[in-house]
Protein backbone atom coordinates (compact mmCIF):
# COMPACT_ATOMS: atom_id res chain seq x y z
CA UNK A 1 0.00 0.00 0.00
CA UNK A 2 1.27 3.47 -0.92
CA UNK A 3 1.65 5.47 2.28
CA UNK A 4 2.94 8.61 0.54
CA UNK A 5 0.72 11.68 0.60
CA UNK A 6 -0.56 13.22 -2.63
CA UNK A 7 0.23 16.94 -2.70
CA UNK A 8 -1.40 19.24 -5.23
CA UNK A 9 0.97 22.14 -5.91
CA UNK A 10 -1.47 24.83 -7.01
CA UNK A 11 0.09 27.10 -9.63
CA UNK A 12 -0.79 29.58 -12.37
CA UNK A 13 -3.74 31.76 -11.42
CA UNK A 14 -5.51 34.68 -13.04
CA UNK A 15 -3.16 37.60 -12.44
CA UNK A 16 -0.05 39.13 -13.98
CA UNK A 17 1.99 36.99 -11.59
CA UNK A 18 1.12 33.72 -13.35
CA UNK A 19 4.62 33.31 -14.83
CA UNK A 20 6.29 33.67 -11.43
CA UNK A 21 4.00 31.00 -10.01
CA UNK A 22 4.85 28.60 -12.86
CA UNK A 23 8.57 28.96 -12.08
CA UNK A 24 7.87 28.32 -8.40
CA UNK A 25 5.93 25.09 -8.92
CA UNK A 26 8.89 23.45 -10.66
CA UNK A 27 11.20 24.38 -7.80
CA UNK A 28 8.78 23.36 -5.05
CA UNK A 29 8.28 19.93 -6.62
CA UNK A 30 12.06 19.40 -6.41
CA UNK A 31 12.11 20.44 -2.75
CA UNK A 32 9.39 18.10 -1.51
CA UNK A 33 10.64 14.86 0.04
CA UNK A 34 9.96 12.12 -2.57
CA UNK A 35 9.93 9.50 0.19
CA UNK A 36 6.95 11.19 1.85
CA UNK A 37 5.09 13.00 -0.92
CA UNK A 38 3.85 12.53 -4.45
CA UNK A 39 3.99 16.06 -5.87
CA UNK A 40 1.46 16.89 -8.60
CA UNK A 41 1.38 20.32 -10.28
CA UNK A 42 -2.21 21.51 -10.64
CA UNK A 43 -2.59 24.51 -12.94
CA UNK A 44 -5.47 26.87 -12.35
CA UNK A 45 -6.48 29.23 -15.16
CA UNK A 46 -9.85 30.91 -15.36
CA UNK A 47 -12.32 28.28 -14.15
CA UNK A 48 -10.18 25.32 -15.25
CA UNK A 49 -8.01 23.16 -13.01
CA UNK A 50 -5.59 20.87 -14.83
CA UNK A 51 -3.39 18.16 -13.36
CA UNK A 52 0.00 18.02 -15.10
CA UNK A 53 0.58 14.27 -14.76
CA UNK A 54 4.13 13.02 -15.47
CA UNK A 55 2.91 9.95 -17.39
CA UNK A 56 -0.61 10.80 -18.54
CA UNK A 57 -0.27 14.47 -19.53
CA UNK A 58 -3.01 17.04 -18.90
CA UNK A 59 -6.01 15.76 -16.92
CA UNK A 60 -8.96 17.90 -15.76
CA UNK A 61 -9.37 18.27 -12.00
CA UNK A 62 -12.99 18.19 -10.88
CA UNK A 63 -14.31 21.15 -8.90
CA UNK A 64 -16.95 18.79 -7.49
CA UNK A 65 -14.53 16.81 -5.31
CA UNK A 66 -11.02 18.14 -6.10
CA UNK A 67 -9.89 14.91 -7.77
CA UNK A 68 -8.67 13.72 -11.17
CA UNK A 69 -9.41 10.52 -13.10
CA UNK A 70 -6.04 9.01 -14.02
CA UNK A 71 -6.64 5.97 -16.23
CA UNK A 72 -9.07 3.75 -14.35
CA UNK A 73 -8.30 5.27 -10.95
CA UNK A 74 -9.37 8.42 -9.15
CA UNK A 75 -6.50 10.50 -7.81
CA UNK A 76 -7.44 12.52 -4.73
CA UNK A 77 -5.20 14.93 -2.86
CA UNK A 78 -4.25 15.00 0.81
CA UNK A 79 -3.15 18.64 0.82
CA UNK A 80 -3.07 21.68 -1.48
CA UNK A 81 0.24 23.53 -1.44
CA UNK A 82 -0.70 26.97 -2.72
CA UNK A 83 1.89 28.59 -5.00
CA UNK A 84 -0.46 30.98 -6.81
CA UNK A 85 0.41 34.65 -6.42
CA UNK A 86 -2.45 37.11 -6.78
CA UNK A 87 -5.97 35.91 -7.50
CA UNK A 88 -7.28 33.36 -6.62
CA UNK A 89 -4.43 31.95 -4.48
CA UNK A 90 -3.51 34.95 -2.38
CA UNK A 91 -6.83 36.73 -1.86
CA UNK A 92 -9.00 34.11 -0.13
CA UNK A 93 -10.92 32.75 -3.13
CA UNK A 94 -9.07 29.45 -3.46
CA UNK A 95 -8.92 29.13 0.32
CA UNK A 96 -12.73 29.38 0.48
CA UNK A 97 -13.13 26.58 -2.07
CA UNK A 98 -10.66 24.33 -0.24
CA UNK A 99 -12.44 25.00 3.06
CA UNK A 100 -15.72 23.86 1.52
CA UNK A 101 -14.01 20.74 0.15
CA UNK A 102 -12.37 20.11 3.55
CA UNK A 103 -8.95 19.92 1.85
CA UNK A 104 -5.97 20.98 4.00
CA UNK A 105 -3.95 23.84 2.48
CA UNK A 106 -0.72 25.62 3.29
CA UNK A 107 -1.59 29.32 3.64
CA UNK A 108 -3.59 31.44 6.02
CA UNK A 109 -7.36 31.13 5.89
CA UNK A 110 -9.99 33.06 3.93
CA UNK A 111 -9.98 36.12 6.17
CA UNK A 112 -6.19 36.29 6.51
CA UNK A 113 -5.48 36.08 2.79
CA UNK A 114 -8.31 38.39 1.73
CA UNK A 115 -7.26 40.96 4.31
CA UNK A 116 -3.52 40.88 3.62
CA UNK A 117 -4.06 41.08 -0.14
CA UNK A 118 -5.66 44.48 0.44
CA UNK A 119 -2.69 46.73 1.24
CA UNK A 120 -4.83 49.51 2.69
CA UNK A 121 -6.80 47.23 5.05
CA UNK A 122 -3.58 45.54 6.19
CA UNK A 123 -2.11 48.90 7.20
CA UNK A 124 -5.26 49.79 9.14
CA UNK A 125 -5.02 46.46 10.98
CA UNK A 126 -1.45 47.21 12.02
CA UNK A 127 -2.14 50.54 13.68
CA UNK A 128 -0.97 50.11 17.26
CA UNK A 129 1.83 47.70 16.36
CA UNK A 130 5.31 49.08 17.06
CA UNK A 131 6.05 49.85 13.40
CA UNK A 132 5.63 53.00 11.30
CA UNK A 133 3.22 53.31 8.36
CA UNK A 134 3.79 55.48 5.28
CA UNK A 135 1.36 58.35 4.63
CA UNK A 136 -1.14 57.31 1.98
CA UNK A 137 -4.28 58.07 0.00
CA UNK A 138 -6.69 55.58 -1.55
CA UNK A 139 -8.15 56.39 -4.97
CA UNK A 140 -10.96 54.51 -6.74
CA UNK A 141 -10.99 54.22 -10.52
CA UNK A 142 -13.30 56.84 -12.03
CA UNK A 143 -12.94 59.23 -9.10
CA UNK A 144 -11.75 62.71 -10.17
CA UNK A 145 -8.36 63.58 -8.67
CA UNK A 146 -6.44 66.80 -8.22
CA UNK A 147 -2.74 66.00 -8.76
CA UNK A 148 -1.66 69.22 -7.03
CA UNK A 149 -3.62 68.32 -3.88
CA UNK A 150 -2.14 64.80 -3.90
CA UNK A 151 1.42 66.09 -4.28
CA UNK A 152 0.84 68.61 -1.49
CA UNK A 153 -0.60 66.03 0.92
CA UNK A 154 1.78 63.11 0.24
CA UNK A 155 4.87 64.94 -1.05
CA UNK A 156 7.09 64.12 -4.02
CA UNK A 157 8.42 61.72 -5.02
CA UNK A 158 5.64 59.26 -4.25
CA UNK A 159 4.55 55.75 -5.21
CA UNK A 160 1.33 54.82 -6.98
CA UNK A 161 0.51 51.13 -6.65
CA UNK A 162 -2.48 48.82 -7.08
CA UNK A 163 -4.17 48.18 -3.75
CA UNK A 164 -4.51 44.49 -4.61
CA UNK A 165 -1.62 43.17 -6.66
CA UNK A 166 1.93 41.92 -6.22
CA UNK A 167 5.41 41.53 -7.71
CA UNK A 168 5.49 45.30 -8.36
CA UNK A 169 3.05 45.05 -11.26
CA UNK A 170 1.33 48.38 -11.93
CA UNK A 171 3.60 50.34 -9.59
CA UNK A 172 5.15 53.70 -10.51
CA UNK A 173 7.59 55.95 -8.72
CA UNK A 174 6.28 59.46 -9.46
CA UNK A 175 8.67 62.42 -9.34
CA UNK A 176 6.54 65.12 -11.02
CA UNK A 177 2.97 66.20 -10.32
CA UNK A 178 2.01 65.83 -13.99
CA UNK A 179 2.93 62.12 -13.86
CA UNK A 180 0.32 61.25 -11.21
CA UNK A 181 -2.65 60.73 -13.56
CA UNK A 182 -0.77 58.39 -15.94
CA UNK A 183 0.61 56.48 -12.94
CA UNK A 184 -2.95 56.00 -11.66
CA UNK A 185 -4.07 54.75 -15.08
CA UNK A 186 -1.24 52.19 -15.05
CA UNK A 187 -2.21 51.08 -11.53
CA UNK A 188 -5.87 50.71 -12.55
CA UNK A 189 -4.89 48.09 -15.17
CA UNK A 190 -4.18 45.79 -12.19
CA UNK A 191 -6.85 46.83 -9.67
CA UNK A 192 -9.71 49.39 -9.56
CA UNK A 193 -8.30 50.82 -6.32
CA UNK A 194 -4.92 52.55 -6.17
CA UNK A 195 -2.82 53.38 -3.13
CA UNK A 196 -0.73 56.54 -3.27
CA UNK A 197 2.08 56.41 -0.72
CA UNK A 198 4.87 58.71 0.32
CA UNK A 199 8.35 57.76 -0.85
CA UNK A 200 10.57 56.80 2.08
CA UNK A 201 14.28 56.73 1.28
CA UNK A 202 16.07 54.08 3.27
CA UNK A 203 17.25 50.49 3.46
CA UNK A 204 14.85 47.81 2.19
CA UNK A 205 14.64 44.83 4.55
CA UNK A 206 12.53 41.71 4.57
CA UNK A 207 11.91 38.88 7.02
CA UNK A 208 10.38 35.48 6.32
CA UNK A 209 8.82 33.25 8.95
CA UNK A 210 6.66 30.20 9.47
CA UNK A 211 4.73 29.04 12.50
CA UNK A 212 3.04 25.73 13.19
CA UNK A 213 1.31 24.44 16.29
CA UNK A 214 4.58 22.94 17.47
CA UNK A 215 7.30 25.19 16.13
CA UNK A 216 8.07 28.78 15.15
CA UNK A 217 10.87 29.71 12.75
CA UNK A 218 11.69 33.37 12.20
CA UNK A 219 14.28 33.56 9.44
CA UNK A 220 17.27 35.93 9.25
CA UNK A 221 16.57 39.41 7.84
CA UNK A 222 17.57 40.07 4.23
CA UNK A 223 18.79 43.44 2.96
CA UNK A 224 17.66 44.29 -0.57
CA UNK A 225 19.91 46.53 -2.66
CA UNK A 226 18.12 47.15 -6.01
CA UNK A 227 20.19 48.07 -9.05
CA UNK A 228 17.06 49.95 -10.18
CA UNK A 229 15.42 52.82 -8.30
CA UNK A 230 13.34 50.49 -6.16
CA UNK A 231 12.59 46.78 -5.65
CA UNK A 232 10.60 46.39 -8.89
CA UNK A 233 9.79 43.35 -11.03
CA UNK A 234 13.25 43.31 -12.64
CA UNK A 235 14.90 43.43 -9.24
CA UNK A 236 12.69 40.63 -7.90
CA UNK A 237 12.80 38.20 -10.79
CA UNK A 238 15.57 39.17 -13.22
CA UNK A 239 18.46 39.40 -10.75
CA UNK A 240 18.69 43.19 -11.03
CA UNK A 241 19.31 43.32 -7.30
CA UNK A 242 21.73 42.35 -4.58
CA UNK A 243 20.20 40.42 -1.69
CA UNK A 244 22.30 40.16 1.44
CA UNK A 245 21.41 37.63 4.14
CA UNK A 246 21.85 38.27 6.98
CA UNK A 247 21.33 41.99 6.45
CA UNK A 248 24.15 44.42 7.25
CA UNK A 249 22.31 45.92 10.20
CA UNK A 250 22.93 46.00 13.96
CA UNK A 251 21.85 42.93 15.91
CA UNK A 252 19.30 44.87 17.93
CA UNK A 253 17.58 46.09 14.74
CA UNK A 254 17.53 42.55 13.33
CA UNK A 255 16.04 41.29 16.59
CA UNK A 256 13.40 44.04 16.51
CA UNK A 257 12.44 43.20 12.90
CA UNK A 258 12.13 39.51 13.72
CA UNK A 259 10.06 40.30 16.82
CA UNK A 260 7.68 42.71 15.07
CA UNK A 261 7.33 40.27 12.13
CA UNK A 262 6.22 37.60 14.59
CA UNK A 263 3.71 40.02 16.11
CA UNK A 264 2.33 41.00 12.67
CA UNK A 265 2.04 37.31 11.68
CA UNK A 266 -0.05 36.60 14.77
CA UNK A 267 -2.16 39.75 14.62
CA UNK A 268 -3.17 39.09 11.01
CA UNK A 269 -3.81 35.39 11.62
CA UNK A 270 -1.19 34.15 9.17
CA UNK A 271 -0.36 30.50 8.56
CA UNK A 272 2.33 28.82 6.52
CA UNK A 273 5.35 30.58 5.03
CA UNK A 274 5.04 34.37 5.02
CA UNK A 275 7.42 37.21 4.14
CA UNK A 276 7.08 40.74 5.53
CA UNK A 277 8.75 43.74 3.84
CA UNK A 278 10.01 46.94 5.46
CA UNK A 279 11.96 50.16 4.88
CA UNK A 280 14.36 51.41 7.57
CA UNK A 281 14.70 55.20 7.38
CA UNK A 282 16.02 57.75 9.88
CA UNK A 283 16.03 55.18 12.69
CA UNK A 284 12.39 54.29 12.00
CA UNK A 285 11.08 50.97 10.69
CA UNK A 286 8.25 51.34 8.17
CA UNK A 287 6.00 48.42 7.27
CA UNK A 288 5.53 47.88 3.52
CA UNK A 289 3.50 44.71 2.96
CA UNK A 290 2.81 41.08 3.85
CA UNK A 291 3.34 38.33 1.28
CA UNK A 292 1.23 35.30 2.24
CA UNK A 293 2.45 33.35 -0.82
CA UNK A 294 6.06 34.50 -1.17
CA UNK A 295 8.01 33.69 -4.32
CA UNK A 296 9.58 30.24 -4.43
CA UNK A 297 11.77 30.31 -7.51
CA UNK A 298 15.49 29.66 -7.20
CA UNK A 299 16.07 33.43 -7.04
CA UNK A 300 13.57 34.01 -4.23
CA UNK A 301 14.40 35.45 -0.83
CA UNK A 302 12.83 32.95 1.60
CA UNK A 303 14.92 30.00 0.32
CA UNK A 304 18.04 32.14 0.84
CA UNK A 305 16.99 32.94 4.41
CA UNK A 306 16.21 29.28 5.13
CA UNK A 307 19.65 28.23 3.86
CA UNK A 308 21.42 30.82 6.05
CA UNK A 309 19.47 29.45 9.01
CA UNK A 310 20.99 26.03 8.27
CA UNK A 311 17.72 24.43 7.16
CA UNK A 312 16.38 23.20 3.83
CA UNK A 313 13.15 24.02 2.02
CA UNK A 314 12.44 20.29 2.25
CA UNK A 315 12.36 20.73 6.07
CA UNK A 316 10.18 23.85 5.95
CA UNK A 317 7.60 22.55 3.47
CA UNK A 318 7.42 19.30 5.43
CA UNK A 319 6.54 21.33 8.55
CA UNK A 320 3.87 23.32 6.71
CA UNK A 321 2.23 20.32 5.02
CA UNK A 322 2.12 18.23 8.20
CA UNK A 323 0.70 21.19 10.14
CA UNK A 324 -2.00 21.84 7.53
CA UNK A 325 -3.08 18.19 7.57
CA UNK A 326 -3.01 18.01 11.37
CA UNK A 327 -5.19 21.13 11.54
CA UNK A 328 -7.89 19.49 9.43
CA UNK A 329 -7.81 16.10 11.09
CA UNK A 330 -7.76 17.12 14.74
Amino acid sequence: MNSKLNIAIMAGGNSSEEGISLKGVVQIAKWLDPNKYNAFPVMLKGIKMTLKHPQHGDIPVSWDNFSAKVGDEVLSFDCALIAIHGTPGENGLLQGYLEMMKIPYTTGGVLNTALTFCKDTTKRMLEGVNVHLAKDLRVHKGTPVNPDDIAKKIGLPLFVKPNESGSSYGITKVKLTEEIVSALEKSFTEDPVALIEEFIPGVELTCGLVKTKNKSLVFPVTEIVPKNEYFDYGAKYENQVEEITPARIPDDLADYIQSVSSEIYDRLGCRGIVRIDYIYSNKKLYFLEVNTVPGMSEASIVPQQVAVMGLTMNDVFGMVIEDAIAGKTK
